[in-house]
């Protein structure tokens, strides 16, 4: 169980980021703020458990104490006088979507669920505003950076904060690397996951304060994309410091023994450092429809799942037994969403299989996506992927229709990062609160440099009324 250091770093966390918007320009308070509670607070269960609420844990409770902050120094506007919400009609349907879609997940199952002796409760009006409430906090990375994150200039500081805290979270690493994952253990008192499955290859995968040591290489993967995108992209940064900053998170990557990430950096290196811009939006956008389509190729039983498998041990047996864990898995919870596919069947494990005796519950649940359709159905699992992969399409339109340097290098990478972290949901749940902070950071910039496109042609229309009226 956390210890009382758990919850006292949960508390004073609203002080903390009260303290950085008050020294720090917006947009770096703001990612700051994220970031840091993210890499640092502890997991759940470290939570608090409040009546009528979610559970209020590090991956609400930066973005909540932001935005009530936000909101009382510079309004519903903010600052620069945007609107957290998207600008397009379907970002805001979409948005609509994720947050009031548990109202019909409720209204759809107001039976309870019996499995044998084991019976799950129906749901009502208090498990709909509840849900209403969680959708709410999850999404808020997304509106706080819609509305503050829009320029070039923030898109540079996601970077830089992103190999920075790399860098900094490398030490931790490197201690639980040689030592074992005990740092979150040493410090707040409990371990987050099952010890086992930080053991790999002889060695130990690093977890310190995140939820999985999938998470962690993970993020090393973003901050050492980073690192190579400011090395090639800004001219300040273009020296040897960085350049072995981004090898040495490379390295980095390799000693944390996660082959999905290490296959990523792989592939998205390359990319950064030869593509054009357009080039790396428009292989973005193909990656994000990939996610997407993913589930309904599933459902179709069009995915070849013994290929893949044998692809898989050929290179280790073990994640060959790994991954056909999870096929299985999902096969079965798909089955079991698609007896509610629209909305799903809600809360309290009712997406699940449950032994009729002892209660517990025999399905686990490691894709984004599968959970998504199992507790939200196909539209909540169509606004989450939708809101993640529309800034791909909005920036890849905006890429077309402008000239090259009116539009910021930065947001080339982004969109690629933002693109496989939704491609990573597919087979994990690796979706936080830095997920959406990216993508509402990349959707706020394409819906700005849609509406500077739309005020230059405007003002061309006027120059030439003008002209044809002498």
């Amino acid at each position: 169980m956390p210890n009382p250091l758990a919850y006292i770093m949960l508390a004073i966390w609203p002080v903390v980021t009260i303290a950085l918007f008050r020294r720090l320009p917006a947009e770096r308070a703001l990612i700051a703020a994220l970031m840091v509670g993210y890499l640092f607070l502890p997991e759940p269960p470290a939570a608090f458990d409040l009546p009528l609420m979610p559970p209020l844990n590090k991956h609400n409770i930066p973005a909540l104490s932001a935005f009530a902050f936000c909101l009382w120094k510079y309004g519903p506007k903010g600052p620069g006088g945007s609107t957290m919400l998207p600008g397009s009609l379907l970002g805001k349907l979409l948005l609509a979507a994720f947050i009031f879609s548990p109202i019909f997940t409720a209204l759809g199952n107001t039976e309870p669920v019996v499995w044998g002796s084991i019976g799950l409760p129906a749901l009502g009006i208090k498990d709909a505003l509840a849900l209403i409430v969680q959708q709410f906090l999850l999404i808020l990375p997304f509106l706080l950076a819609r509305q503050y994150l829009t320029s070039g200039g923030a898109q540079r500081y996601f970077l830089l904060a992103l190999m920075i805290g790399g860098l900094v979270y490398s030490l931790p690493m490197l201690i639980e690397m040689r030592l074992s994952p005990q740092l979150n253990n040493w410090i707040y008192g409990y371990y987050q996951h099952l010890f086992g499955q930080s053991i790999r290859d002889g060695g130990y995968r690093p977890v310190v304060f995140l939820y999985h040591g999938l998470w962690v290489a993970f993020f090393v993967f973003t901050s050492a994309v980073a690192a190579f995108a400011l090395w090639r992209l800004d001219a300040r940064m273009h020296n040897a410091w960085i350049i072995g900053a981004a090898l040495y998170l490379t390295a980095i990557l390799v000693l944390s023994r996660s082959l999905g990430a290490l296959i990523f950096a792989v592939a998205l290196i390359p990319m950064v450092l030869l593509f054009t811009r357009q080039m790396q939006i428009k292989v973005a956008i193909l990656i994000g429809l990939l996610a997407i389509g993913y589930p309904i190729l599933k459902g179709a039983h069009l995915v070849p799942e013994e290929r893949i498998l044998a692809a898989a041990a050929s290179v280790s047996q073990e994640r060959a037994y790994s991954l056909e864990f999870r096929f299985d898995n999902e096969n079965t919870l798909l089955e079991r969403a698609y007896e509610k596919p629209v909305f799903g069947w809600g809360s309290w494990g009712r997406n699940h299989i449950l032994d009729p005796i002892s209660g517990f519950i025999l399905t686990v649940t490691d894709g984004r996506w599968i959970i998504l359709i199992g507790i939200y159905g196909w539209v909540g699992f169509l606004a989450e992927f939708g809101l993640l992969v529309l800034p791909l399409v909005l920036l890849w339109r905006e890429a077309v229709l402008a000239k090259e340097d009116e539009i910021s290098p930065f947001i080339a990478p982004l969109s690629l990062m933002l693109a496989i972290n939704v491609f990573d949901m597919i087979p994990n749940a690796t979706l936080t609160p830095l997920t959406w902070l990216l993508a509402g950071a990349l959707t706020g910039y394409a819906e700005q440099l849609k509406t500077a496109r739309l005020r230059r042609g405007l003002d061309a229309d006027k120059a030439l009324s003008w002209r044809s009226v002498m």
